[in-house]
């Protein structure tokens, strides 16, 4: 098996590193997240009109680059590499996943809005009693005609107070934590009766509280079929995961080599600190945790249309999971206290590491999933 990238993706990979490196500074990154808006919405226009990378993953068809898991796992990696705030994850990865797997006209109106630029999409899907199964859901959505009427409370929807569009999981029958009864739709986020509290998230994200009352929804707006939908929310969670585990292998790389760069510079004792033996061995693990980090990733994004696929992310995100604390921790200590401090970037790497660490599973819980499946 080759595991090199084609040409067109080593051409996507250099094109998103350069653009990047030129406009997305650490300093720049900052001042979108005290902004207010929580984002640069010029940056995600140059993402699509001047890069074209929104429409990677996309059939050429939908005015696509004919792209798939692979490009998402380049993109995201650079979108670590950079901690972009943009919502390339909940957009593309997410949101176009989810409208691929499902196809039809709403697939075939949608899909090029996200290409543009002009669809923004948030996944609601995690509630405050569910923790990691997407199966256990209050959220409801119950018949009315021909279309539904959607209640119920979803909890960090990231990129909401922003999106134009909610991807919501709801329950249309059955018990509250049953397989079956699970349905998906795509609604536009000001519907009436859809009300939001926003707030920060840790890293400088943006995110919400999305509360659901009595809000009509049409026929159009259900994905697949009613009461069908678990296993659609299963594939598309488990690419955003091997997505995430990208964008952590962007992090990691930028934690070691900032930390491999700051023993080289600080001294004690009259000497740098990575003259000392103890340190030098820190960095070393740092770097093969981000090798093996990179690898299973590799991996994971390879299996993503297989059999395998459910056992291959979970192997990946706990693995993953743990070389993003052990570097993150790392990369703080030898630091010092300037390394947790807001003025230094490598204390922002750090906090969005530990939250991607437990983003769609922690590290016990795909422990525990990769157990199950293999038994099984």
């Amino acid at each position: 098996m080759d595991f090199n990238l084609t040409d067109e993706q080593t051409m996507l990979k250099d094109t998103v590193q350069r653009y990047l490196a030129d406009t997305y500074s650490f300093d720049a990154r900052m001042k979108s997240v005290h902004s207010g808006a929580g984002w640069s919405p010029s940056v995600w226009k140059a993402f699509a009109e001047e890069l074209g990378i929104l429409g990677a993953p996309f059939a050429e068809a939908h005015g696509g680059l004919g792209g798939g898991a692979i490009e998402n796992m380049i993109v995201m990696e650079e979108i670590g590499r950079a901690m972009v705030l943009e919502p390339y994850l909940s957009t593309v990865v997410i949101g176009g996943g989810a409208l691929k797997a499902v196809g039809g006209a709403i697939a075939e109106a949608v899909i090029p809005e996200i290409i543009a630029g002009n669809a923004i999409i948030a996944f609601a899907y995690a509630e405050p009693q569910g923790r990691y199964h997407l199966h256990d859901l209050t959220t409801t959505a119950r018949a009315d005609g021909e279309g539904w009427v959607l209640n119920g409370h979803k909890s960090v929807v990231t990129s909401a107070p922003y999106a134009t569009h909610l991807l919501v999981t709801a329950r249309t029958s059955g018990a509250q934590r049953d397989a079956g009864g699970i349905s998906l739709f795509l609604i536009p986020s000001g519907l009436a009766g859809i009300t939001r509290r926003d707030y920060m998230t840790v890293d400088g994200g943006a995110a919400s509280e999305v509360y659901f009352e009595n809000v009509a929804l049409g026929a159009d707006h259900l994905l697949g079929r009613a009461g069908e939908g678990l296993p659609i929310i299963e594939q598309v969670v488990d690419e955003a995961t091997a997505a995430v585990c990208a964008e952590a292998c962007g992090l990691l790389r930028v934690l070691q080599a900032t930390t491999l760069d700051y023993a080289k510079q600080r001294k004690q004792f009259g000497k740098p600190i990575g003259d000392f033996q103890v340190i030098q061995h820190r960095i070393v693990d740092m770097f093969l945790e981000v090798e093996q980090a990179v690898s299973i990733t590799l991996m994971a994004t390879l299996k993503l249309d297989t059999a395998e696929r459910a056992t291959a992310v979970s192997m990946a995100k706990a693995k993953v999971g743990k070389a993003a604390k052990f570097v993150g921790q790392n990369a703080v200590q030898i630091h010092g206290g300037i390394g947790i401090s807001n003025e230094l970037a490598v204390g922002h790497y750090f906090k969005r590491a530990t939250l991607v660490e437990g983003l769609f599973g922690s590290v016990d819980h795909h422990f525990a999933r990769y157990e199950t499946l293999a038994i099984d």
